[in-house]
């Protein structure tokens, strides 16, 4: 496959437990490995991916239950680990990392494991620190129930109102828009990545844990409560930076955010 005259490659790992996990990559460098959050797959994080390939072999992947990756029952954080350590082990026995949301979250959790991770990239890790009100208890439950009960939709709404804190009215003039099915259609996952975060506060101890180079990023666009996450996530990671970058509501430009990711990482 060709993109932005880039050619990527498409293939297939197994992980520990057998599922299949899809993935893509392009570049020519040091192996880094995207981790999406709620709502990516490997398309979503494909334009970062083009703006890094530069430097970097960067692998694209399709989290369990998204894009062409499997789905094996029942969930567990672990099994997500074990899938990026199946790409790490393809990738050539180390790799960077670089993940967003939730999925910086389980980035961090797989260099907490002491797994062959070179450096490590976190983009806004939605922990719930100081005075910011937590998720919903039991909102993995309740979002796995309104899938199985075919509300898809209804699953969508309510991550965006009580984990992302989309106001209810703004959400209820989303349904029915260009980007709502596609939502729906990565509405099981929703499970998975409420699961990543947890419903606790920052996991310090396992977080210090961390020995790898670490830099924690935010954007300037962004509420308080997801740049105090990161601020407290660099605070927790030994010898971790913190970089503000300058973008929209948890997100940063592909094209802003990649030269920073190069010079942190590679110097």
């Amino acid at each position: 496959m060709t993109s932005n005259g880039i050619i990527w490659t498409t293939d297939e790992v197994r992980s520990a437990d057998g599922t299949t996990i899809a993935y893509e990559t392009a570049g020519d460098g040091p192996p880094i490995i995207l981790v999406g959050g709620a709502f990516n797959d490997r398309s979503t994080t494909r334009p970062l991916a083009t703006e890094l390939a530069a430097d970097f072999s960067v692998y694209g992947y399709d989290r369990r239950g998204r894009g062409g990756s499997g789905d094996t029952a029942p969930y567990a954080v672990q099994r997500e680990i074990e899938d990026v350590a199946a790409l790490i082990d393809r990738a050539g026995g180390a790799a960077y990392l670089y993940g967003l949301s939730s999925g910086a979250i389980l980035a961090a959790y797989v260099a907490a494991e002491g797994l062959p991770v070179t450096g490590l990239a976190l983009f806004e890790p939605p922990f719930q620190v100081g005075p910011h009100d937590g998720a919903e208890p039991g909102l993995a439950k309740r979002l796995a129930e309104l899938v199985s009960a075919g509300r898809r939709g209804d699953a969508v709404a309510l991550f965006l109102t009580e984990a992302v804190r989309v106001p209810a009215e703004a959400v209820a003039g989303m349904r029915g828009g260009p980007e709502w099915s596609w939502m729906e259609g990565l509405a099981h996952t929703l499970a998975y990545d409420t699961t990543v975060t947890g419903e606790a506060g920052l996991p310090a101890a396992r977080l210090a844990t961390v020995a790898v180079p670490t830099v924690v990023v935010d954007s300037t666009g962004s509420p308080d409560r997801l740049r105090d996450a990161a601020a407290a996530t660099a605070g927790a990671i030994p010898h971790a930076t913190h970089l503000s970058l300058p973008g929209g509501f948890h997100e940063v430009p592909p094209e802003v955010l990649a030269p920073a990711l190069r010079d942190a990482l590679l110097g």
